[in-house]
């Protein structure tokens, strides 16, 4: 997960204060965007990624591990929700893991925010390796990555790499299949 340079800087006076805002506000863990809902971002290890990826009530969760200063990550993001959105009535959990530095929570959170994000999200802490080894031995740590669980929180599927949408649907239906006994 190391940090690439790209900066997503906002241009002009306007962003920047509005970013200021956002920083301002962030430390009460609520933040608000004139086009966007409120915004959650909780601290986590992975011992808490895991704990949501195994914690009932779902028939799949689906664990994303993105940046702000990652382009496939920022690009990738509205299709996650998309398919989040389509699937959450069906037993589909979303857990967000943002990979920044707490010092560019104002970053994380007005991303989220643009994205229409009203679920609570995480900002990754603790060692790299450890997160990355113990989500998948075989993660390099290279952004986006992510993880689909079954219900059970054990990894059904993984992707190193930007998500489709279809590869996701074919995911959720091979999962959703072997749920009712059906084999896809």
């Amino acid at each position: 997960m190391r940090r690439r340079a790209h900066s997503a800087a906002p241009r002009g006076r306007c962003g920047w204060a509005i970013l200021v805002g956002l920083a301002t506000i962030a430390g009460a863990g609520l933040v608000y965007d004139a086009d966007a809902e409120e915004v959650t971002i909780r601290p986590a290890d992975v011992a808490a990624i895991l704990g949501e990826a195994r914690k009932p009530g779902a028939k799949a969760v689906l664990v994303n591990v993105w940046a702000t200063w990652c382009e496939p990550c920022r690009d990738e993001m509205p299709h996650l929700l998309k398919f989040f959105r389509a699937h959450k009535d069906e037993g589909l959990r979303l857990v967000l893991v943002s990979a920044d530095d707490d010092a560019d929570r104002d970053k994380v959170v007005g991303f989220l925010a643009s994205q229409g994000v009203d679920f609570p999200t995480w900002i990754k802490r603790g060692d790299d390796m450890t997160f990355i080894d113990a989500l998948d031995p075989s993660w390099s740590g290279a952004l986006p990555a992510s993880f689909l669980f079954d219900g059970r929180g054990l990894l059904q599927r993984r992707w190193f790499s930007e998500v489709t949408e279809n590869a996701l649907e074919t995911a959720w239906d091979r999962l959703v299949s072997r749920r009712k006994g059906r084999q896809p």
